[in-house]
Parts: structure tokens; sequence; C-alpha cells
């Protein structure tokens, strides 16, 4: 449900937007350019802590291979967070692989490697009633164990880091709500969250826990068994499986109901872009964890830190759109490394 790198939404939610945060303007010297290969050994420098949250036993199934991080990698990510008073970091889907939700994009295991299915448009689940049964009928399958999923250390790490004043604010691309269970607060969902459903036509908003209730109601003899998992709280479905399936309306106006998300091909709100650019304009530093920034909606961030010279650190395994001017690159795990990490 993510839209495609050269446009900007990616899942549409309603304009009204809650507003945030205190303002600050701080500035920090750019780090010297340095890309650092991945390392061989997972040894831990022997004065640092590690970060004082509950370690999570992390899922692999959709992570792709890398080698723990080097001592000298761990080293550089420490000087970089060190000279961070107010740090501004941008999360993607490869922070909640760890969790056991797929990505659309890394190598040999994400959706695009995995299958040639593609997610859904905004375009589309609006203008067709056939596009948002299919789509229900494979969110309502997914639905109990994408819900299900709890964050892993690298959340717990960055509402750490937020509790002892060093995050200054969290923009998440991802939608599945790992952020909020791990008890961030100063935190923006830039393409929205899943757990929300609001209607089209009246701007009415429910639980997306209460809607598969009603789900439920509709189809009691209903069933279909997944043939493979995807993004977002997607999964396979043919379209013989979906062909009964029933779609309520909106109980206030009979409109027609959508998740809280944006939709490839759709637009992150202006009010929602604005108030990130204000949260970044209070930062003196950008750190990129779990994204290969492929998407303009969170890319243009990027694009914004480099102009105001603020030092860029990218933690994601596999390239990214950031990689020829970042200060700072390494090649590992979010869950492996930034546990190393001491936030001071």
């Amino acid at each position: 449900m993510l839209m495609s790198a050269g446009r900007e939404g990616r899942h549409s939610a309603p304009r009204a937007r809650r507003a945030y945060g205190e303002r600050a303007v701080c500035r920090l010297n750019m780090f010297p350019a340095r890309k650092l290969p991945g390392g061989c050994r997972a040894i831990r420098p022997h004065h640092l802590q590690h970060c004082s949250v509950p370690t999570v036993s992390p899922n692999l199934a959709f992570v792709p291979a890398c080698l723990p991080p080097h001592p000298a990698e761990v080293e550089e990510m420490q000087r970089f967070i060190s000279s961070s008073k107010k740090l501004f970091v941008m999360t993607g889907a490869g922070i909640s692989t760890e969790s056991g939700i797929p990505d659309y994009r890394s190598e040999g295991v994400g959706l695009y490697a995995r299958s040639d299915r593609r997610p859904i448009q905004h375009v589309e689940f609006v203008r067709s009633a056939s596009a948002r049964q299919r789509y229900w009928a494979r969110n309502f399958v997914g639905w109990p164990q994408f819900s299900s999923h709890q964050p892993n250390t690298a959340h717990l790490v960055l509402r750490q880091w937020e509790k002892l004043g060093k995050l200054h604010w969290l923009v998440t691309q991802n939608v599945d709500a790992l952020h909020t269970k791990a008890g961030s607060q100063r935190m923006t969902e830039l393409h929205g969250c899943t757990h929300r459903v609001f209607c089209l036509t009246c701007g009415d908003q429910t639980s997306r826990s209460e809607l598969q209730e009603h789900f439920e109601a509709l189809n009691p003899s209903w069933k279909a068994e997944a043939l493979g998992v995807a993004p977002d709280g997607d999964v396979f479905l043919t379209d013989e499986q979906v062909r009964n399936f029933q779609v309520p309306a909106c109980r206030k106006c009979g409109g027609i109901l959508k998740p809280d998300v944006t939709f490839f091909g759709d637009t992150v709100s202006r009010e929602k872009v604005d108030f990130v650019h204000q949260r970044l304009a209070e930062s003196d530093s950008m750190l990129v964890a779990g994204s290969s920034m492929q998407v303009y909606s969170g890319y243009r961030f990027a694009l914004a830190a480099r102009e105001k010279q603020l030092p860029i650190a990218v933690l994601n395994i596999g390239p990214t759109r950031l990689d020829h001017f970042a200060s700072l690159k390494l090649n590992s795990r979010c869950g492996e490394l930034l546990p190393l990490i001491v936030a001071h």
C-alpha cells in the first residue's frame, strides 16, 4: 500500500490533524561523509553499554541477510547520536520486519521479490466496488495476525531515546502502530494507521477492531485461507475466494469506508507535511532507520535536512536514495545496532 517512488503518497486520511510539540532551533556541524562496509563479527566495544530496554527476540523471516555490525560501525553511530541534542528520526518498513511484518522492497524477502502482486491504488479503491471488496476481504483475513504484531527492540530503543530527551521527533512511514504500541508520543504517522477507519463521505472514524466485528456479523459463514502474506495486513486470496464477501457501509451515512492510510497514488495532507517540516526545523540531525526512502513523501524531508546542512545517518539493509549525501550509512538490522548505542 505504498505509492510509487516518483509520486507522493502512501495510503488517505481525514484532513483534520493534531498539533504537537515545542519549538526550538539548534544546529550541528556536518560530519565528514564516511561509508562503512558491513562488519564480519558481532563484537561490542567494551566501553559501551547497551540501551536499557527489554530485549525482544527478532522474527527474521522477512529480514534480508546481513552481517552483524562491526565495532567501528557502532562507534560511528555512537558518535553521531552523542553529538545530537535534538534528533529527528524517520523510520520505514525495515524497522518493522523484525516484528514479522513483510515489506515491499527488501532483497529476496520483500513483496516485490516474492510476487508480481502490487498494492491497491487510491483511485482504484475509491472508484471500484469490486476493488474495495477484494481489499477488505484480504484485509479481513490478514487482520488478526497483523494486529497482533508487537514492537521489537528497535521500537523500544527509540521510545527510550524520547524519554531521555535525545529524540526530538519521530516520523514513521509505517501504518502498523508499532511505535504507538511501544509508547512513543512525540510522533507523526506520515502515512496514517491501519488501526483506524473513516468514512470518505462524512469523515466518521471507527477502530479497525470494531470493523472486524462488523465484518464477522455480515459474513458468518464466509471462510478463506490465505495463500501468502503481504505488507500492511494484506494477504493473497483468489478472486473466487472473495466473490461472496460482504463489505459494510458507514453506519452513519452509508458512505464508503476506508482505512486511515495514504494509498499509492494519493498524497499526504499539506497540513501534516508542514507540521513535519516544522519539527525538522527544530532538530539538529536526522536518522533514517529501516527505509530506502524510495517514496517522495518521506524522501523530501531528507532533502530538506540536506538543504539545512544537517548531518544525516542512515541505518538500512541495502541501498537508499540518501547514500550519496548521507554523513553516515550503515548496513545493519535496526534491532541489532540501535540497542548498542548509549543515548546521553
